[in-house]
């Protein structure tokens, strides 16, 4: 098993970043360190449950549409004022993400990153794609 490869955080830190393996296992933990590192950061209430929201969310979209075997997604957050942007990056650049107004089965959890973000968006990388979302911090 590959080790996870995190960069120094405290709660002084302004980014927090982590490579994690395009699993189920990966999604979660990126969920779980994620909300530990807000936490640190004095992100709590329903803000923490937005971003705790969020992250689980594209992580699970990442591993889901964005894997490929032996390629890890990044996670990674930034303090900004009253903000935190995250962003979730994958390899599979041709893999857009769209919201479904009207999924049939599952599909919903983009309109949830658009409901509980401020903004959020798509970039390109050299290698796949970035999807990120700004949400409050309060």
């Amino acid at each position: 098993m590959k080790p996870e490869i995190t960069t120094p955080t405290s709660e002084y830190a302004p980014e927090f970043t982590l490579r994690l393996t395009p699993t189920p296992r990966g999604a979660r933990l990126a969920r779980l360190l994620a909300a530990h590192q807000l936490g640190d950061w004095g992100v709590t209430g329903t803000a923490l449950e937005a971003a705790e929201l969020v992250v689980a969310e594209l992580a699970s979209n990442a591993v889901r549409h964005g894997r490929v075997a032996g390629r890890d997604f990044e996670l990674r957050m930034e303090r900004d004022g009253d903000h935190v942007r995250i962003e979730l990056s994958d390899v599979r650049g041709e893999r857009r993400p769209s919201p479904s107004r009207e999924p049939d089965e599952g599909g919903y959890g983009l309109l949830l990153v658009a409901t509980l973000a401020t903004t959020w968006g798509v970039k390109d990388r050299t290698v796949g794609k970035t999807v990120w979302a700004t949400v409050p911090r309060q």
